[in-house]
């Protein structure tokens, strides 16, 4: 297994602004930690080789994100800084409903046109760690389309799965799975991602809701109690030429192995149906127990029960890096889902 990785991403730091003990509501921050508490337990299994990954530029990303995200993303902490001595931007006012007429050109406003929660601030260095995220799930996503491996880790931070077209939230800023999966096809392959997070990933439901060279499967926390609360229902299954390309699987809180397993099977049932070329599997350890962003109750040698399904596929598979905040045992789950995954 190849495993790509941008170390610069730790630079990325929400921690050192934005305490939960401070007088922000209690967040649930993207510690830069946990991108090298991860590295450093695949280097200590054994798991391969460990590389940076290759810059495919950003026309990945241009083709899956509106430009004007693109564009507050990258420079939006500066302009802010040069208005006032701010040193995160954060909305302080958001848009909902429908889309209004006019764009302001407030960065305030456009902060709150783009931005759907308050966890995902703009840093001097968010940009470059979400720019070289995208980077690390394209170069996975090359190797195996090039043959070169059948499995590739993508060890991204920050995360992706959150962030849709036109917005960004839940610590998300370009969606990692969603743009290695688009140039996937722009190549001529098809794709299926099956997302394995606690929470569901919104933004990559809609970046393929209406269409069907993706199929999007995603087994997540009912959005009825937990995060994202708006989508993830089981009801939800794509519009348009998108039509039955998308299938949730959500569960409720307490979730145990055996219920999340007999789910993963009904969702690789899907998978199989589609015959991809690729899968994309989201992976997120917050499904563990004592995980502070979940509430699932799935062990650490559960991983590897939930490598071993999805290694009797025998699909090509991209790994892309998402939640997992158990900062203790964050190394150990993903080490025992490879280990499921590479020695079925």
């Amino acid at each position: 297994m190849h495993t790509f990785y941008y170390p610069g991403h730790v630079r990325h730091d929400p921690t050192q602004y934005l305490h939960p003990d401070g007088p922000e509501p209690p967040l649930l921050l993207d510690d830069p930690q946990r991108g090298e508490l991860i590295r450093q337990a695949i280097e200590d299994a054994g798991l391969g080789q460990v590389t940076a990954p290759g810059d495919f530029g950003s026309e990945p990303i241009e083709v899956v994100h509106e430009y004007g995200m693109i564009n507050l993303l990258q420079d939006g902490h500066e302009r802010l800084s040069t208005q006032s001595d701010e040193k995160v931007a954060l909305p302080d006012t958001f848009m909902f409903n429908v889309r209004p007429l006019h764009k302001t050109r407030s960065i305030r406003g456009q902060l709150g046109y783009y931005c759907f929660d308050r966890s995902s601030p703009l840093l001097e260095h968010t940009w470059e760690s979400a720019y070289w995220s995208v980077q690390t799930a394209v170069s996975g996503a090359a190797l195996v389309a090039a043959g070169g491996e059948k499995i590739a880790y993508a060890l991204c931070r920050p995360p992706g799965h959150h962030a849709g077209p036109n917005s960004y939230g839940g610590r998300s800023y370009l969606n990692n799975a969603a743009i290695a999966a688009n140039w996937l096809v722009q190549q001529g392959h098809r794709v299926a991602i099956l997302d394995i997070d606690f929470h569901h990933g919104n933004g990559t439901q809609a970046v393929f809701y209406g269409r069907s060279d993706v199929l999007v499967c995603s087994i997540h926390t009912d959005p009825f109690y937990d995060y994202p609360y708006f989508w993830g229902f089981a009801d939800e299954f794509g519009i348009g030429s998108g039509l039955n390309y998308n299938y949730n699987f959500p569960l409720p809180r307490g979730t145990q192995e055996s219920t999340y397993l007999e789910t993963l099977t009904a969702a690789l049932i899907k998978i199989r149906l589609y015959v991809p070329d690729a899968l994309i599997v989201s992976l997120g350890t917050n499904i563990a127990e004592n995980d502070p962003g979940g509430s699932f109750r799935l062990q650490t040698n559960s991983f590897t029960r939930i490598g071993h399904q999805l290694a009797e596929t025998g699909i090509p598979m991209i790994i892309v890096q998402e939640g997992g905040y158990l900062l203790s045992s964050l190394g150990q789950q993903v080490v025992a889902f490879f280990n499921g995954l590479l020695d079925p």
